[in-house]
């Protein structure tokens, strides 16, 4: 007789997980450390928002310290390097904050969820790109990977599924207490990664549990309520940053809930597809139901944004590109104004768990398909960086 199907398949994972767990200790090489390329002088200037002669000049007065070189003599800046050089300008600049733009005395922790109904629309390598974009502008960033698929976490150098085996993820920080385990700090679980600047809230499939378990904890009235306990986690480090950025499954579930309840502002990832653009009314219509059942049980109040991002948009298709202005007809200002164009740069980088700005074009022979992809990268990152400065009372810094 075959045992019980749960029993058995809590078995099975069991002993695959520690079989997988057993094979790359004895096959695979030691996981490597992931480190991040060094960015040229042209970059270092896009990012601190000054010339390449400023910047030559600055290194001759001996304002800021030397870097190293590479070939033919050229500066080569480490993300530390630019942090580094980032304060030093500050203190005797005219507008200090051109520099260090960040949060002021004041202003709120901004927390984006990144939202939509179904995989595939390049949330998790949105929210990840982002996050990036803004650690390397300035600001002090922390992700929160909220998807039980973790691939967020991945982009770091992570195998969650054996790294975080026995805990260390977002669920510990948010769980309910289950006789002597109860949740912990949000600081025993953040990581600090290979990017300055950038923290990390790992995920994993143990945040499938909050799914099963909020229920049975409304049933007992277990406080605090499933859509307070990311907020309250994430209030225990919000002197620590600027931004946060949420990576939400791929579902309307109780994380995407918790997520959308801890935010200031909503993204939400549509590709200019039919089938997503019904996918994406049908996401819209459950949300404003269930957010509205939030908003009287004051789970949530007003937010500063809910955007749209329009994603793997290919411009070299017809139907997209109509279908891209036929929603910035319907929904006007609310959809960032420039795309996340579809690219083989961004997905032959996403292989290696990169994104584009990590990748390093020292004998590339795509460099225009690169660029194109950086590009598009650069300028949703600059128009949603225009819309948090937005939110604390100051004009776009990249408005024209």
């Amino acid at each position: 007789m075959h045992p019980v199907l749960h029993d058995k398949l809590k078995a099975d994972a069991n002993r695959l997980s520690e079989a997988l767990e057993h094979m790359s200790k004895l096959f695979l090489a030691p996981k490597e450390e992931k480190t991040l390329r060094s960015f040229t002088t042209a970059e270092v200037g896009e990012l601190l928002r000054v010339s390449d002669g400023y910047l030559r000049k600055a290194h001759f007065d001996g304002r800021i310290p030397e870097v190293e070189q590479g070939p033919g003599n050229k500066r080569l800046y480490t993300a530390d390097n630019i942090l580094e050089i980032r304060n030093i300008l500050a203190q005797s600049a005219k507008d200090p904050y051109q520099f260090l733009p960040g949060r002021r005395p004041g202003d709120k922790l901004q927390i984006w969820s990144t939202v939509n109904f179904k995989g595939g629309s390049s949330k998790t390598t949105t929210t990840v790109t982002l996050g990036m974009r803004l650690a390397l502008r300035g600001y002090r960033v922390c992700l929160v990977d909220a998807d039980p698929q973790a691939s967020l976490t991945t982009f770091f150098g992570y195998q969650p599924e054996i790294d975080f085996r026995h805990g260390g993820t977002l669920y510990d920080a948010i769980r309910y207490n289950d006789g002597d385990t109860s949740r912990q700090p949000i600081t025993d679980v953040l990581k600090g990664t290979y990017f300055p600047n950038l923290d990390l809230v790992p995920g994993g499939i143990m945040l499938s549990e909050f799914e099963t378990e909020t229920p049975t904890a409304l049933s007992r009235g277990e406080q605090p309520v499933f859509f307070n306990r990311i907020r309250d986690s994430l209030r225990q480090v919000e002197d620590n940053y600027d931004i946060v950025l949420i990576d939400c499954p791929p579902q309307l579930g109780y994380l995407t809930m918790a997520a959308a309840c801890a935010s200031t502002s909503l993204l939400m990832t549509v590709i200019p597809e039919r089938v997503d653009l019904a996918s994406a009314s049908q996401f819209l219509t459950m949300a404003s139901g269930i957010l509205e059942v939030l908003y009287t049980n004051g789970g949530i109040g007003a937010y500063d944004n809910f955007a749209y991002l329009l994603t793997r948009f290919d411009t070299a298709i017809s139907t997209q590109q109509d279908l891209a202005e036929w929603i910035r007809e319907l929904l006007g200002e609310s959809v960032v104004k420039t795309p996340f164009v579809k690219s083989s740069a961004v997905s032959e980088a996403g292989l290696s768990q990169k994104t584009i700005f990590e990748v390093d074009l020292v004998g590339s022979k795509n460099r225009k398909t690169y660029d194109r992809a950086l590009e598009s990268a650069i300028g949703f990152s600059n128009d949603i960086e225009d819309m948090i400065q937005s939110a604390w009372g100051r004009g776009g810094i990249h408005e024209t």
